[in-house]
C-alpha cells in the first residue's frame, strides 16, 4: 500500500482535505494503491506537532501539496508547515504533486507566491477552483503515477513492458531460430545475420528500449520466471472424468513456442496410431486417431488467445473418449460461439504474440482455425469440436467411438478393455513416435530433420529426443557417424534388430 500524504492544515483547505481522503478511499481503483494520511486525524500524542508532520512526508511515497491564498501559520524562522513539508519532501526526492487554488496569483499571500514560483521551477503545477476539479486532477496524476512505476497499464498486456525483463533475458539463439523459420514459412524480410535488436524492433517488441510481455513469451530464456502461470498443464486420464490416479502428467515451461511443441508432443504420444501397408508408396503410412493439425490449432489457440493476466494456466487434458484444450481467456466481444463456425475475422487477444506465431507458421492470419479444426474432424470421421466457456475457454477434440465390446471395465483395475490393451501394448512394446521413427528409416538412413518432420515435430523436443535416445539404447537405430553424435550429417539407420521386428508388425487390416 502506498502513502500519500495530503498537506496544509490551513483552515482553508479543511473541505478540500476531507473530500480528497473520502474520494481516495472509496474509489474502487485508487483504494487498491493509496492510503491518505491527514495531519488532523493523528490521535492525541506527546510529540511536536512539526515532528510529526515532517515525519510522516518521511514515511510518504507520494506528498500531495494544496497551495491556496493563505500562507499559513509561521514558525519562529518565519515558515509555514506547509512550506517546510515541501521543502522536506524535495530533500527526501518525494513524489511530488501540486494543485494552486485559483486562476491567478494576485490575490495571495507574497510567501505563497514565493512557495508557488519555486514550486514552478521544479515541477508542473496544476490550478483548480473546485473541489471536483481538484478530485479529477488528482485521479489523472495519481493513475499516470501507477501507470509510469507499471503497477497497472493503460497498453494491452502483450505491449506492455516486463517489469524486471532486460535485453539480456532474452535467447538470442530462439530469436535466430525464429528468424529461419520465419524467412522460410512467410518470407520474412529481415536477415537470418539481423541482429536481436532489429528483429524486435520490427516485431514491436520493445517498450522504451525494455523487452514487453510478448517479447519474454516469445524469446524469454525463462518465460516463467517473470510470468509464472504461462506455463501449459498436461494430464492423461484413463476414464472420462478427472480422477485420480492420473497415469501421466507434465507441466511444461519454455517460451510460446516450446510450450506449444512440447504439449502436442504429450498428446500424440499418448494417443492411437496406425501404421499402414506400403502397397501405395515406399514409406509406411500412419495415422494419428486424432489429427495432428487440429491438436495442434487447439494448443496454438489457447495459447495465443488466453488472458495472461490471469494466475490459471492453460490445460490440456486427454481422457478415453475426448482431448480438452482450457484457457483463462474468452472470446472477443465481437465473436459468439456460433460464429467460430461460420466465417468470422481474426480477433486475436495477444496481436504481439499472434504475428510471430502467424509468422514461424503456427497459426494462421485469417480467422480459420476453429473451422479448419472442424473440417479435419469431419475427415477423419470424427465429431465436430465443441467449443464453451467455462471459467474460461474450453475446446473439445473427440476420439472415436470404441466398440461397445471395449467399454465394459474391469472390476479389479478400473480400465475398460480398450484402455487395458492399450496400456499393455505400451508397457510391452514401442511408442507410436518410436514406431514413426523406425518406419522413416526402412528405406534408408534418415537424417535428424526427416525424422522430425516424419514424426509430424517443429524441433527436437523432449519426447522427441527421449524416442530416439531409446531406440538407440534398444539397438533398433544406429548412428551412421556414431564417433561425431552431434554431426549436422549424422543418419539414423534401422538396424537388423530393428528391421525385423518393424517386419513383424502386420497391421491390423493384414491380421
Amino acid at each position: 500500500m502506498l502513502r500519500l500524504f495530503i498537506s496544509s492544515v490551513q483552515k482553508e483547505f479543511a473541505g478540500e482535505r476531507a473530500a480528497l481522503r473520502d474520494y481516495l478511499r472509496g474509489d474502487a481503483l485508487l483504494r487498491r494503491f493509496f492510503e491518505p494520511f491527514l495531519f488532523e486525524d493523528m490521535p492525541a500524542a506527546d510529540r511536536r506537532a512539526d515532528e510529526v508532520y515532517l515525519d510522516e512526508v518521511g514515511r510518504c511515497d507520494v506528498y500531495l501539496g494544496l497551495f491556496g491564498d493563505d500562507y499559513g501559520f509561521e514558525d519562529a524562522d518565519a515558515v509555514s508547515p506547509t512550506h517546510r513539508e515541501f521543502n522536506h519532501a524535495t530533500q527526501l526526492h518525494k513524489q511530488r504533486l501540486i494543485f494552486v487554488k485559483g486562476a491567478d496569483d494576485s490575490g495571495k499571500h507574497p510567501k505563497m507566491r514565493a512557495l508557488i514560483g519555486q514550486a514552478g521551477t521544479e515541477l508542473i503545477r496544476r490550478r483548480f477552483t473546485t473541489v471536483p476539479e481538484l478530485v479529477a486532477g488528482l485521479y489523472a496524476s495519481l493513475v499516470r503515477y501507477l501507470v509510469e512505476r507499471e503497477l497497472i497499464r493503460e497498453a494491452p498486456f502483450d505491449a506492455a513492458s516486463c517489469r524486471g525483463a532486460a535485453l539480456a533475458d532474452l535467447d538470442p539463439e530462439r530469436m535466430a531460430w525464429f528468424l529461419r523459420e520465419a524467412r522460410h514459412a512467410r518470407g520474412f524480410p529481415l536477415s537470418e545475420n539481423a541482429e536481436p535488436t532489429e528483429l524486435l524492433v520490427h516485431l514491436n517488441l520493445l517498450n522504451t528500449d525494455r523487452p514487453t510481455h510478448a517479447a519474454v513469451l516469445l524469446f524469454g530464456r525463462q518465460p516463467q520466471r517473470f510470468l509464472i502461470s504461462s506455463e501449459i498443464k498436461c494430464a492423461h486420464f484413463h476414464g472420462i472424468d478427472v480422477a485420480k490416479p492420473i497415469p501421466s502428467y507434465q507441466v511444461y515451461k519454455g517460451t510460446i513456442f516450446q510450450l506449444v511443441d512440447q504439449a502436442v508432443d504429450f498428446v500424440l504420444s499418448k494417443i492411437n496410431l496406425a501404421v499402414g501397408t506400403r502397397a501405395a508408396s515406399s514409406q509406411v503410412p500412419v495415422r494419428y486417431e486424432l489429427p495432428p493439425d487440429a491438436v495442434r490449432e487447439a494448443i496454438v489457440n489457447a495459447v495465443a488467445h488466453r488472458d495472461y493476466t490471469s494466475t490459471g494456466s492453460v490445460q490440456v487434458m486427454l481422457f478415453a473418449d475426448r482431448l480438452e484444450v482450457w484457457n483463462p481467456g474468452t472470446l472477443s466481444p465481437s465473436l459468439t460461439l456460433q460464429q467460430l463456425r461460420e466465417p468470422h475475422g481474426s480477433f486475436p487477444a495477444n496481436p504481439l504474440l499472434a504475428e510471430p506465431l502467424y509468422l514461424a507458421k503456427y497459426i494462421e492470419r485469417m480467422g480459420t482455425g476453429t473451422r479448419d479444426m472442424i473440417r479435419l474432424c469431419r475427415d477423419a470421421g470424427l465429431r465436430e469440436p465443441e467449443f464453451a466457456i467455462r471459467d474460461g475457454f474450453v475446446l473439445t477434440l473427440w476420439r472415436p467411438t470404441p466398440p461397445e465390446s471395449s467399454k465394459r471395465t474391469d472390476p479389479v483395475s478400473g480400465l475398460t478393455e480398450a484402455q487395458a490393451e492399450a496400456q499393455a501394448e505400451a508397457q510391452a512394446g514401442l511408442t507410436p513416435t518410436e514406431i514413426i521413427l523406425l518406419t522413416a528409416c526402412w528405406e534408408s538412413p534418415a537424417l535428424g530433420q526427416t525424422l522430425l518432420a516424419a514424426a509430424g515435430y517443429r524441433e527436437r523436443t523432449g519426447n522427441f529426443k527421449r524416442s530416439l535416445e531409446r531406440l538407440l539404447a534398444n539397438r533398433l537405430l544406429a548412428m551412421t557417424i556414431p564417433e561425431k553424435p552431434t554431426s549436422p550429417n549424422q543418419k539414423y539407420r534401422l538396424t537388423k534388430k530393428g528391421r525385423t521386428w518393424l517386419a513383424a508388425r502386420k497391421p491390423k487390416e493384414e491380421k
